[in-house]
C-alpha cells in the first residue's frame, strides 16, 4: 500500500508518539554477536539540486535536512526503536551519471552525533546541475546499501525533488528493482513555485510521485507546497522514516498499485523530447 500525505494531516499522530514498525529486507544478517553492527533504519538521503531548483531553495532544503537531524522530536523518535540508531547517507543528484556523496555513511545515536551529521552537511558547497535523474538517483542509491557496514531492520530511500525524470533509464524500472529488493522508496515533491515549461516543470508532480516513484510497504509522499513549510516537511518525513510511522487515519491511500497513472510515468521525457527533440 502507498500513500498520499500532507504536513496537516500529521500534527495529531505526530503528538501522540510514534511506533517502530519494522519491517525485514534482504540485507545479510550479523552474527550475534555483532550486534554493535545493527541499527533500526539504512536511511539514503537523495537530494535534487538541477537547475530548476533555485539557490535559495537548495539552501533551505539542505538546512531543513541538517536541522531535522538535531530537532529534539527526531532524536527522541531514535531512541524509540529497536536499537536506538540509525545509517544515514546523504547524497545530491541530477544527470543519470552525477551523483555527489555529501556525508558517507554514518551512525546517529543521540545528539552528538547528530550535531556532527549536520555540520558535515551543512559545510559542502551548494552546486546545481543539468538534468533531472530520478531513476539515476535509485540506481545509484541501491549499490550503497550493500556498502553499508550496518546492517538495519529497514532499507529506505528519501528521493526530494521538483520535477519529473527527464533523463536515463524510465524511473518505475529503477522504482521496481529498489522494490524487488525489499527497499521503500519516499518521496519529497517541491512544488512552490508555479510550473514552468522553461524550467521541464509539470502540474501535479505529487501525482507523479505517488504513481511513479515511490513503492514498497508503507511508502508515502510529503508534498511542499508553501516554501514557509519546506523545513516542517522535510522534519515530519524524517520522523516517520525513522519511526517506521504508517500515516495515520485521514489519510488517503492511493487505491490499487496496478492501476494506470494518473500522470505518464514518461512525462519528463516527453517534456524533454518536445522541447530538445533528443
Amino acid at each position: 500500500m502507498r500513500w498520499w500525505v500532507s504536513i496537516g494531516m500529521l500534527a495529531a499522530a505526530m503528538a501522540a508518539g510514534v511506533a517502530a514498525v519494522a519491517a525485514p529486507n534482504q540485507a545479510p544478517q550479523s552474527a550475534a554477536g555483532d550486534d554493535a553492527k545493527q541499527v533500526d533504519v539504512e536511511l539514503v538521503l537523495a537530494v535534487d539540486v538541477s537547475y530548476s531548483m533555485d539557490v535559495d531553495e537548495l539552501a533551505v532544503q539542505r538546512e531543513g535536512y541538517a536541522q531535522a537531524l538535531i530537532s529534539g522530536e527526531f532524536l527522541k523518535t531514535l531512541k524509540s526503536g529497536p536499537t536506538g540508531r540509525i545509517a544515514v547517507t546523504y547524497f545530491e543528484w541530477a544527470a543519470s551519471s552525477d551523483q555527489k556523496i555529501i556525508l558517507p555513511w554514518h551512525i546517529i545515536d543521540g545528539p552528538e552525533s547528530a550535531d556532527a551529521v549536520a555540520a558535515e552537511i551543512l559545510k559542502a558547497p551548494l552546486r546545481r546541475a543539468s538534468r533531472t535523474s530520478i531513476s539515476g538517483a535509485i540506481n545509484f542509491a541501491l549499490p550503497l546499501f550493500e556498502q553499508n557496514p550496518y546492517h538495519g531492520l529497514r532499507r529506505v530511500i528519501d528521493i526530494s525533488g521538483d520535477g519529473p525524470n527527464n533523463n536515463g533509464e524510465p524511473v518505475t524500472i529503477a522504482r521496481d528493482a529498489a522494490v524487488a529488493k525489499g527497499v521503500v522508496i519516499n518521496g519529497l515533491p517541491i512544488m512552490v513555485k508555479e510550473p514552468s515549461y522553461s524550467m521541464m516543470d509539470i502540474e501535479n508532480l505529487d501525482y507523479y510521485y505517488e504513481d511513479c516513484v515511490i513503492g514498497g510497504p508503507g511508502a508515502f509522499v510529503i508534498s511542499i507546497k508553501d516554501r514557509a513549510k519546506f523545513k516542517e516537511a522535510i522534519h515530519t518525513k524524517l520522523v516517520m522514516e525513522v519511526a517506521g510511522h504508517t500515516p495515520p487515519a485521514r489519510i488517503v491511500p492511493i487505491a490499487d498499485e496496478h492501476r494506470p497513472a494518473r500522470v505518464s510515468c514518461l512525462i519528463g521525457e516527453k517534456v524533454w523530447q518536445d522541447r530538445w527533440g533528443r
